[in-house]
């Protein structure tokens, strides 16, 4: 995910716990090469044909997570299909 937009198909994941969390994980493929602070990458991310400006985080047991909101999600989740692009987004590093 050095420069380019980078496109894959992953299953929906809800994290355990408060909040309850849903995420895209991202392949290690298609993986940032490095964390920035907090061990967040900004991006600008398409599930399913939505866009928004996020941040893809680094989880030590988990891999990369791209968090996606219920309005980006529209009814989908845990267990479900997505189509995710993601390109990193220099202008907020």
């Amino acid at each position: 995910m050095a420069g380019g937009t980078t496109s894959f198909e992953v299953t929906l994941v809800r994290w355990s716990g408060a909040g309850g969390w849903v995420f895209a994980p991202v392949p290690a493929e298609h993986a940032p090469e490095a964390a920035g602070p907090f061990g967040r990458v900004p991006v600008t991310a398409t599930v399913d044909g939505r866009t928004w400006s996020t941040s893809v985080w680094r989880d030590r047991r988990a891999g990369w997570l791209l968090p996606v909101p219920a309005r980006i999600r529209a009814g989908k989740d845990h267990g479900d299909p997505v189509t995710v692009a993601v390109e990193v987004d220099p202008t907020r590093r």
